[in-house]
């Protein structure tokens, strides 16, 4: 990413007081003694550095009131004051609709974005161009150019100030948060630089980030995953995906993006996959589920076909729902097994089948944990590709926080 395309910083300010930002944007509403405790902070420091933040309308301080107060850190427990005199307590958070930003999800067949405040929450309409023939980097720019007018115009119609950043996700490998090396969803050959297109169709900063990684990091801040130290999101749909965060970061490696989870093996009996291997994860993606569903009723159907009859409780079509969900139970057993995240986040197009075989699931994550383990802890998302351009977004808030 280059400097004149760099997502800007909010404020200016040392380490501490960035990191003063981050706990209230991710903990608020949050009482100042215990902010201090959580960062080790003295009181007389941390007033010195909130203070200072406030007069920047970066935060506000609210009364604080019983039950208000964000999810804390895991194994964070904050001491009693025993000092209750001096002025009332009040509650520190970030200023919500201080800024704006547009997130947009860049998928096979359309791109969708929406303008969010920063807490992460939505405040425009959902806006959608679909993807025919032409998935060409250029057609791509182009429609995010008019995707984020239509967002900034929502914003404006609110009286919200105007967007500060955009942020894309897309499936695939990206770099320094703007060149995109693989898209297998929009067969794009070669590096593309989308931040540096994106910045000059529309004049805005862009970020452009992996979209399961923006999915992690918009759980961890403003989701399931806030408080959870390490925290790993599990997507099935047309591919399989995997990313883990800890401490609210996705893990960095090289490779990571490139889908390296859809061969974990599942299922020794499992169907094979186009690569060769036999019981890979790969089954349970839409196009192998579709498969399997075919044979099972001896003739060609799509994976819509089965998801009808899935929701309407087909014996065949639930049969198949279970035996699915027994299967991505092992996979979120592999994981719990190998990373320990303390949470587990199911999304995906097809994220819907673990909510008709949960107990399925349950039963494959058992099975392939120890007796004497506590129960995985997971949340099985709604599928809407909003979420995911409001997960993009959220990655260009916490850059923008610093």
């Amino acid at each position: 990413m280059s400097d004149a395309n760099a997502i800007p910083q909010w404020f200016s300010g040392s380490e501490h007081t960035h990191r003063v930002a981050a706990a209230i944007a991710r903990y608020g509403p949050i009482a100042r003694t215990t902010l201090a405790q959580m960062l080790g902070l003295s009181q007389g420091a941390l007033s010195r550095i909130t203070s200072d933040l406030i007069y920047a309308g970066v935060i506000e301080e609210l009364p604080a009131v019983a039950g208000t107060t964000g999810k804390l850190p895991e194994r964070f427990t904050p001491k009693e004051s025993s000092d209750r005199r001096g002025r009332p307590q009040t509650a520190l958070v970030l200023c919500s609709n201080a800024r704006t930003f547009v997130g947009v999800k860049v998928h096979g067949t359309s791109i969708v974005s929406a303008a969010v405040n920063a807490h992460g929450e939505v405040v425009s309409g959902r806006h959608e161009i679909p993807i025919g023939a032409d998935q060409s980097a250029e057609y791509v720019t182009s429609s995010i150019a008019t995707l984020v007018r239509e967002c900034s115009d929502d914003v404006a119609a609110t009286g919200l100030p105007a967007p500060t950043a955009v942020g894309v996700a897309v499936g695939g490998h990206v770099i320094d948060d703007s060149i995109v090396t693989f898209a297998p969803f929009l067969h794009w050959e070669g590096t593309t630089d989308l931040g540096a297109m994106v910045y000059e169709a529309t004049g805005l900063p862009c970020g452009v980030f992996n979209d399961i990684d923006s999915l992690l990091v918009d759980a961890s801040w403003f989701g399931p995953g806030v408080g959870v130290d390490t925290f790993a999101v599990v997507t099935i749909g047309v591919g399989v995906g995997y990313s883990l965060a800890v401490h609210g970061e996705p893990v960095s490696y090289p490779d990571k993006s490139f889908g390296l989870v859809g061969h974990v093996l599942i299922d020794p009996e499992g169907p094979r996959c186009p690569s060769g291997h036999i019981g890979c994860s790969q089954c349970l993606t839409d196009d192998s589920i579709a498969e399997q569903y075919s044979a099972i009723i001896g003739r060609a159907v799509t994976f819509d076909d089965f998801a009808h009859d899935a929701r309407a409780h087909v014996p065949q079509a639930s049969q198949l729902v279970h035996r699915t969900c027994f299967r991505l139970g092992s996979l979120v057993a592999t994981v719990a097994n190998i990373a320990m995240p303390g949470h587990v986040m199911i999304a995906g197009e097809s994220a819907f089948l673990a909510k008709l075989g949960t107990d399925s699931l349950r039963d494959g994550i058992r099975f392939y944990r120890h007796s004497q383990t506590q129960p995985v802890k997971f949340t099985i998302m709604d599928h809407d590709w909003q979420l995911w351009a409001k997960a993009a977004a959220s990655r260009v808030i916490v850059k923008h926080i610093g």
